[in-house]
């Protein structure tokens, strides 16, 4: 994680409590030198706090009293390197978001020139997975581009996409550079057929041998229970064999495993370097940062609550009672001759429908444009630690 980065905690808590909570909290922030807050010698004890985190604070607070399930929100200004962590520090599901380090792995071969954009890599039966694109509609032996299998995977999501690049550069490729750009070894992404084998996999183990036309009519089964009636034809197990009751049981326990899940923290760091040019060299930045701008998924979600104008390079994450949107927001700055505010944003719900997830990570957008953090050079106000005792 992110040394000094502030975690807002969502407890419903005493004003007694929360002043504790504030004072310890601020004491453990000021004494770090990454920190968002910094200790001034001449304030005699009085911490600067960018104003922007305590506006957002706020709003995501009310944010989470309005809708149902759970939020996580990390937001980082790359230009003045301030940070703010709203239960960021825990791990999260981050479904699609894991084709940003795909992406990057089939990037770097391309740098390292054992592929090219106009490399063609054969598209074979046990290739395909369900979910969104335009991969789908190519039969067995076609030999698809790898600039088309990229912008399906990012601009689409397409997990048929996404499966053949994890083939062509390797998956431990995948995870090594999951692990670099977030510091985090112990990061486990997997192909996204194997994502639906290890989540049918909580009803009963046999689900490890699914295939690929197998995932594709479980998918066309329908949703619920006509799921898992489906499965147990697939697998020919009888209802008393199940692990799980249902299908929220068992993805609940496949996300247990924490599989394809890192803190936001850590997947914004990962974005940062991304955008900073420390990822890829410049072409292929460009190259991903321009695929990550043209993503079709998500209107409704970040991008719907950031101000016109903003340019917004981000891949969404959708899975059963989880959404995500992840990506870094660049938005023109109001003062002539000054560069414009570039901001990592990765947020996350779990507990709601997608429909209710996008909702939310729309009011969160709308928190964090409220904040400020967007406006040049915010100010950066004196905060005096409450006095318990009152």
């Amino acid at each position: 994680m992110f040394s000094g980065d502030p975690v807002r905690a969502r407890e419903t808590r005493s004003p007694m409590k929360q002043a504790l909570a504030l004072v310890f909290a601020m004491a453990l922030l000021a004494a770090s030198p990454g920190s968002a807050l910094a200790l001034e010698p001449s304030d005699a004890g009085r911490l600067r706090v960018p104003a922007w985190t305590l506006a957002l604070e706020q709003g995501l607070a009310s944010v989470d009293e309005r809708h149902a399930g759970d939020i996580g929100v990390y937001v980082r200004h790359l230009g003045r390197d301030e940070s703010f962590s709203y239960r960021a520090e825990e791990p999260w599901y981050l479904a699609s978001g894991v084709k940003v380090p795909i992406a990057i792995a089939v990037m770097r071969a391309i740098e390292r020139g054992t592929l090219s954009l106009d490399t063609r890599v054969t598209l074979r039966e046990d290739d395909y997975v369900d979910g969104a694109g335009g991969t789908n509609a190519f039969a067995a032996g076609t030999r698809l581009r790898v600039s088309y299998l990229l912008a399906q995977m990012i601009v689409f999501s397409d997990n048929t996409a996404s499966d053949v690049l994890i083939r062509t550069v390797g998956i431990d490729r995948v995870n090594a550079v999951a692990a670099e750009l977030s510091d985090t070894p112990g990061l486990h992404i997997t192909t996204l057929a194997d994502v639906r084998r290890l989540a049918y996999g909580q009803f009963h183990p046999s689900a490890s041998g699914l295939r690929s036309g197998d995932l594709l009519a479980l998918q066309r089964s329908g949703t619920g229970q006509a799921r898992v009636r489906k499965l147990m034809q697939l697998l020919s197990i009888t209802p008393a064999q199940l692990r799980q009751p249902d299908l929220d049981g068992a993805f609940e326990a496949y996300y247990a495993t924490h599989a394809n899940s890192a803190t936001l923290v850590d997947f914004g760091r990962m974005l940062a370097a991304l955008a900073d040019g420390r990822a890829l060299a410049p072409p292929q930045t460009a190259y991903l940062l321009d695929l990550m701008a043209r993503v079709q998924t998500g209107h409704r979600r970040i991008r719907a609550g950031l101000p016109a104008g903003t340019r917004f390079e981000h891949k969404t994450g959708t899975q059963h009672r989880r959404t995500c949107d992840l990506g870094i927001a660049t938005v023109p700055s109001m003062v002539r001759d000054r560069p414009p505010a570039r901001v990592v944003i990765a947020a996350c719900t779990r507990g709601t429908g997608t429909a209710a997830g996008e909702r939310t990570l729309r009011d969160v957008a709308a928190a964090i444009t409220a904040s400020g953090v967007f406006m040049d050079a915010p100010p950066r106000p004196t905060v005096s630690p409450p006095d318990p005792a009152r």
